[in-house]
């Protein structure tokens, strides 16, 4: 089982990257607002093509999407946690 200080080390963990995710995507949100900004107040003819801002935005969404799966949703000893109280709750019905 887990001990206190072992449990207060994965909750801390789990909370730095929490953190770190919502400060990553205030700069992306931000950054990708400027980059939009230049574009419309520097291309003359916005019919031609793809806009370019779209592309460092769409790299970076990638990467923040992983960060956010990260932060949010993966939890290796938690879900071993859960995996083991399911194992002893199906050894408890079959006895």
């Amino acid at each position: 089982m887990e001990t206190p200080q072992e449990r207060d080390d994965r909750l801390w963990r789990i909370a730095k990257a929490r953190a770190g995710f919502k400060s990553h995507l205030i700069i992306y949100l931000v950054i990708n607002m400027g980059m939009w900004a230049v574009w419309f107040l520097t291309d003359s003819d916005k019919t031609n093509g793809t806009p370019w801002p779209v592309w460092p935005a769409l790299g970076w969404g990638i990467a923040l999407s992983f960060q956010y799966f990260n932060a949010y949703h993966k939890d290796p000893f938690g879900d071993a946690l859960k995996e083991y109280e399911k194992l002893k709750e199906q050894q408890q019905t079959r006895i």
